[in-house]
């Protein structure tokens, strides 16, 4: 699947933020945020409209309540007016100011969702920014299974059948928890992050032919599962095939590209008597120390060279 524009509905940011409904047109599931910017409309208020985007989420702080409630009746009328046509997707009021009269009239008027929070504006604008961003995030669907092995985001790949579902159980088995299996949903959470999670209706199952589904989070305990993992190593499983060369030593790094970012990936060959999940332990640790700065294979070959009397700069 290719990627979309994430929408989230009002209610779950409703939810996250534990806000309080004042007033909403309609059931707010099926109000629908795109934007993850979030403004305060200080100078909206004034009249200045240029850059006025109302697909973003409006915060007003006391000092936005207070300069309101400064202008006399008819100018005060005159702004909130020009302002509530303008039909901002929802208007949060922080500190837990009260909402007036003639705000709640114009909002139910031009259909804007008005809510509540006790929270400090700054701290609140920050942490629905941080959800925003998750919840929009450029999100790909692809088939696999996702787990985490020794603290290390694992993305197994390969043909259906060569048991990437099978291995996900053994590495459950051994301790290590699972995050999603066949479809994994995976989001570009920031310029160097991506992570994955599963589907809401196939949420902690797994597939295994010959058994069916399995519900993991019920088999194996809370302790075995997990919700979002970021995605730090993608490994393909393949068959094994006769006389094609595999890395021997790991000096070979190999990429994958998933929407702009480059993953380590590694390619497994899988046949009778490999378990596939020791294997898997190691290359999750082996990627670990890479990415803290010790590469085994290349400091093998640099040994190796220096037996052999080969200056390695050559």
């Amino acid at each position: 699947m290719d990627d979309f524009t994430s929408r989230v509905n009002l209610q779950k940011i409703i939810d996250e933020k534990k806000l309080t409904v004042v007033y909403t047109p309609e059931d707010p599931k099926q109000i629908m945020v795109s934007s993850t910017d979030v403004v305060r409309p200080g100078l909206a208020l004034t009249g200045f409209f240029e850059h006025f985007d109302n697909r973003r989420i409006q915060v007003l702080g006391d000092a936005e309540v207070a300069y309101i409630r400064g202008l006399d009746e008819e100018t005060s009328r005159e702004r909130a007016t020009d302002y509530f046509r303008r039909n901002p997707v929802a208007l949060v009021y922080t500190h837990g100011n009260e909402i007036s009269p003639l705000a709640l009239e114009l909002a139910e008027c031009f259909e804007v969702p008005i809510l509540t929070t006790e929270e400090n504006t700054s701290d609140f604008i920050s942490s629905l920014i941080a959800f925003l961003h998750v919840q929009l995030a450029p999100q790909i669907t692809r088939h696999g299974v996702l787990v985490e092995v020794y603290g290390e985001g694992i993305f197994i790949t390969g043909d259906s059948g060569v048991g990437k579902s099978e291995t996900a159980i053994e590495l459950i088995k051994r301790g290590h928890r699972f995050i999603a299996d066949d479809a994994v949903e995976l989001r570009k959470v920031s310029a160097k992050a991506i992570v994955g999670n599963a589907p809401e209706l196939i949420k902690y199952y797994i597939e295994l032919r010959g058994i069916g589904i399995v519900d993991v989070r019920r088999l194996f305990g809370m302790g075995a599962v997990k919700d979002t993992e970021k995605v730090d190593m993608i490994i393909n499983l393949e068959p094994w095939v006769q006389g094609k060369m595999y890395d021997r030593l790991g000096l070979d790094s190999d990429y994958s590209d998933i929407m702009g970012i480059r993953i380590p990936t590694t390619t497994i060959p899988v046949k009778p008597g490999r378990n596939l999940a020791v294997v898997i332990e190691i290359a999750a640790m082996n990627n670990r120390q890479k990415r803290m700065g010790y590469n085994t294979a290349e400091e093998f070959n640099k040994k190796l060279m220096q037996s052999m009397g080969i200056d390695d700069e050559l």
